[in-house]
């Protein structure tokens, strides 16, 4: 089993890093692999609507979106990890997330890959940060892993998340509970096979 690990934040010995390793380190200690891929600081620009995945697969930008494409493919599950910037996460993440998800929709099945999101701040706006990146998985059949707590830490700086131990909690928690769903989920595939997803049906009000 393994989980891709998406840090959003710029700073990579940051908040959100130390967050983000909790949650790694508990997940190896409970048999799963990780990889982390780090997009905060990365040149990314957001998607344009061109719509040329749709016909080759892939993003018209060729950077980290594609790269990260055929791992997200792989993986069984994703933890992303963002900063809180005006309540809401890093704009680049988001971006990233945008081209990710479109780009991939028709090449990769997330039906059962499990998603959980992370957010760090000093103090407020974590909240709508945490609904903003559940959405992405929300869309895409994804079961989204939640803990004791919202999926949050906080500190302005990473020593400062260090004296979060509730936080630090939250993270361990939301680690064992990823590693116990995605057991469960392989158990159940094995046996019965991924739910099928009906398709087809596109609601847009138009008549003809």
């Amino acid at each position: 089993m393994k989980v891709l690990v998406i840090n959003g934040s710029p700073h990579l010995s940051g908040c959100t890093d130390r967050a983000l390793r909790e949650v790694e380190e508990t997940l190896k200690a409970n048999g799963v692999d990780t990889e982390r891929i780090n997009v905060g600081n990365k040149d990314i620009r957001g998607c344009i609507g061109c719509n040329f995945c749709r016909e080759h697969g892939r993003c018209v930008f060729n950077d980290q979106v594609n790269e990260t494409a055929p791992k997200l493919a792989e993986a069984d599950g994703v933890v992303i990890g963002t900063p809180v910037y005006y309540a809401g996460a890093n704009g680049q993440l988001l971006a990233f997330l945008d081209r990710l998800f479109y780009s991939t929709s028709g090449t990769v099945d997330k039906t059962m890959k499990l998603g959980a999101a992370v957010v760090s701040s000093r103090r407020a706006g974590s909240t709508s940060a945490f609904d903003e990146i559940n959405k992405y998985f929300t869309i895409c059949s994804m079961p989204v892993v939640s803990s004791t707590y919202w999926n949050e830490v906080h500190g302005f700086t990473a020593e400062d998340v260090e004296a979060d131990l509730e936080g630090l909690q939250t993270m361990r928690n939301l680690a064992a509970n990823m590693a116990f769903m995605l057991r469960g989920i392989r158990l159940a595939a094995r046996a019965d096979g991924i739910p099928a997803q009906e398709r087809g049906v596109f609601t847009n009000f138009h008549h003809e």
